[in-house]
């Protein structure tokens, strides 16, 4: 090549990368509206229907003042993160439908409590439902759905789904880890709202709150592979395997 030509391949070669390297950023960019669209609270995955067995904690008075509620969503934090963070983990590491049915069906032998595995089964078959139906960019959300269906070993819990629809959303395992147990603290916090344990703004101040906890309880076991899932708060399950008892309810766990 001629001086001349070596320019323009080069300037030719610069552009393709610039252009390669500003479709990487928008996709990235619109990937990241879908990302926010995961957490909202508008997306109908039927968190709201839970209580995270507080209802019955403040049936039995174990909660029966602010300070016994804090510190109640604290020890659903710490459980959540020792129990479930490690399959959401696993499952974003390797979001393929094989790895995925090695998580389902570990879940499930792992969950004893009856009502908490119903309730994870019913926030995961409705979370799988919604995104494969609102996330359309990602076709194998559907496809993987549509080949479970008809699969009677697989439950569909929640956490293996919730590390799936991550992984193919191009979360990093920190942020699903911290979103897992953000929804969480959000779900848990409205729960109290609308048993009138706390005010719409003091449910919100003690979100705030909690969530420097929470960030030290994401610190402690983030990055855990599933064989290393643990419960740290068995009360809390007894206290949830409970709920189907209680004469009144207005939550489904």
């Amino acid at each position: 090549f001629s001086p001349f030509q070596e320019s323009i391949r080069l300037m030719e070669k610069t552009i393709e990368e610039d252009e390669r390297s500003r479709i990487v950023a928008s996709r990235a960019s619109s990937m990241q509206w879908s990302q926010w669209q995961l957490l909202d609270s508008i997306l109908p995955t039927g968190g709201f229907a839970h209580s995270f067995g507080l209802e019955a904690a403040v049936q039995t008075r174990l909660v029966s003042s602010p300070k016994d509620l804090e510190t109640h969503i604290i020890h659903v934090l710490d459980n959540t993160a020792s129990l479930l963070l490690p399959f959401v983990y696993s499952a974003l590491k390797s979001p393929d439908i094989e790895t995925w049915h090695k998580l389902d069906q570990l879940l499930h032998a792992t969950l004893t409590n009856k009502v908490s595995s119903k309730a994870s089964i019913s926030q995961g078959s409705a979370l799988f439902r919604v995104a494969a139906s609102v996330f359309t960019e990602i076709p194998n959300l559907k496809m993987i759905r549509d080949a479970a269906l008809g699969t009677k070993e697989l439950h569909f819990h929640h956490a293996p789904i919730f590390g799936l629809i991550c992984g193919f959303l191009g979360m990093d395992p920190e942020t699903s880890q911290r979103a897992y147990l953000f929804i969480t603290l959000r779900d848990v916090v409205s729960s109290a709202t609308r048993l009138n344990l706390v005010g719409p703004m003091g449910a919100s101040v003690m979100q705030h709150r909690i969530a420097i906890v929470a960030e030290t309880v994401l610190e402690r076991w983030m990055d855990r592979e599933a064989s290393e899932a643990c419960q740290t708060s068995p009360l809390l399950d007894v206290v949830q395997g409970c709920h189907g008892y209680l004469f009144s309810r207005l939550f489904c766990s």
